[in-house]
């Protein structure tokens, strides 16, 4: 921080008091000031690129530039696509990787305006002369030809703030968000030196982590609920992490399509599993014509819309038989009850309550009344168990 007096301070009292002549120390947090040069050079390269790969179309709006990131607005009608942020980021790292010396010189404002590819706030007052900065190219050049094409290949810009020596000095560069704030208007945050290093290495390791899950989805190697974990967890850091945003747009868009992919595959299992419950359902009411209450465990994987569809069947051609049927399916369980009108008055006989009866052995949800209720949980291990009490239940209802 700079503290100017303004006006004039007295050494001493009295009648013959003097004026001026004190000491002063100017001092500056150097650490904050080197991150703050880094970011605000930084703000000049990116106000290039973006010209870059925006077609000329992206014109400055406002910036700030403090010592942990710098943010940019510009005028732009669309998102910039994960190509375009790349390309953002790598001719700024080119920029870095040349090394470039960061000149700045006043010069005659009039001649300033004609440098070719200058970049200024045209609608702010700027002094005469006014100070320019320039990456790779000293000023002297610029302003001896001001209509030479030379100035249109590198950041020049209209600038009386602090700055590196070399571009190299920042060391690193990476955009890390891209986003509307009105229309035709977006913001950019970007940050560089340790920060940008360690965004980087953020996004490579959700990278590797996408690569295997991509390998463990094409090379068949998984079961739905193993892998849709890591692609939800996935999903997740890649959109809270401060990566590249070029990567993050990747990574999201690469698990999109997989997830998609595994959705799809996973409603054609389960209608395939569906059909196999519901036959296997179909051919037990076969075996029990003559019975009015059936508790069994399907043989085959089951699902919770296969034991639905099964009970649809057993609506239809045993109307007056009670039922609960289970399947299982790995560590899950899925059960349905369903009970005839005529039992549920005679007998007393209520589908939410049988299914209360064993519920919790299971570790299940409910839901339902008393003509029909369904659960699931994770206690397939003692699924017989249940099935047990499920029997004793409605033979003590029965007799």
């Amino acid at each position: 921080m700079f503290h100017v007096l303004l006006g004039s301070k007295k050494r001493s009292s009295g009648i013959n008091a003097e004026y001026g002549g004190d000491k002063v120390k100017i001092s500056f947090d150097e650490d904050r000031r080197r991150k703050i040069m880094n970011n605000h050079t930084a703000t000049h390269l990116l106000n290039f690129a973006l010209r870059k790969h925006c077609s000329g179309q992206a014109d400055q709006k406002g910036s700030l530039v403090t010592d942990d990131r710098l943010r940019f607005d510009f005028s732009y009608k669309t998102p910039l696509t994960d190509t375009q942020l790349e390309g953002v980021d790598q001719v700024v790292s080119k920029f870095i990787a040349e090394n470039g010396v960061v000149y700045a010189k006043e010069a005659s404002l009039s001649v300033a305006r004609e440098i070719q590819g200058i970049r200024a706030m045209f609608d702010e007052t700027y002094p005469d002369p006014v100070r320019v900065v320039s990456v790779g190219i000293d000023v002297e050049t610029l302003t001896a030809d001001p209509a030479a094409p030379v100035g249109s290949v590198t950041s020049v810009e209209f600038c009386g703030g602090t700055h590196l020596k070399r571009a190299g000095h920042m060391y690193h560069f990476t955009v890390v968000s891209e986003k509307p704030i009105s229309k035709g208007v977006r913001r950019i945050f970007a940050v560089t030196g340790a920060e940008a290093e360690a965004a980087c290495a953020r996004g490579k390791a959700l990278q590797a982590e996408a690569d295997a899950i991509t390998t463990q989805f094409e090379g068949g190697r998984y079961t739905y609920a193993q892998i849709i974990g890591k692609v939800n967890s996935l999903i997740q850091n890649n959109d809270k992490s401060v990566i590249p945003a070029w990567r993050r747009d990747r990574i999201r868009e690469h698990i999109a399509r997989i997830k998609a992919k595994l959705d799809k595959a996973k409603i054609e299992a389960e209608k395939g599993l569906a059909m196999e419950n519901a036959a296997e359902i179909a051919s037990i009411i076969a075996k029990n014509q003559n019975t009015f209450v059936i508790v069994e465990v399907l043989k085959s994987k089951g699902t919770s819309k296969g034991i639905s569809e099964g009970l649809k069947i057993m609506r239809k051609k045993a109307p007056e038989t009670a039922a609960v049927i289970f399947a299982v399916n790995g560590e899950d369980v899925f059960f349905h009850c369903l009970v005839p009108k005529k039992l549920s008055g005679g007998a007393s006989l209520r589908a939410d309550e049988w299914l209360a009866t064993f519920s919790g052995l299971l570790g299940a949800k409910c839901g339902g009344k008393d003509l029909y209720a369904q659960g699931s949980g994770k206690g397939a291990a003692h699924v017989e168990k249940a099935l047990n009490l499920a029997k004793q239940y409605v033979d003590s209802k029965m007799k």
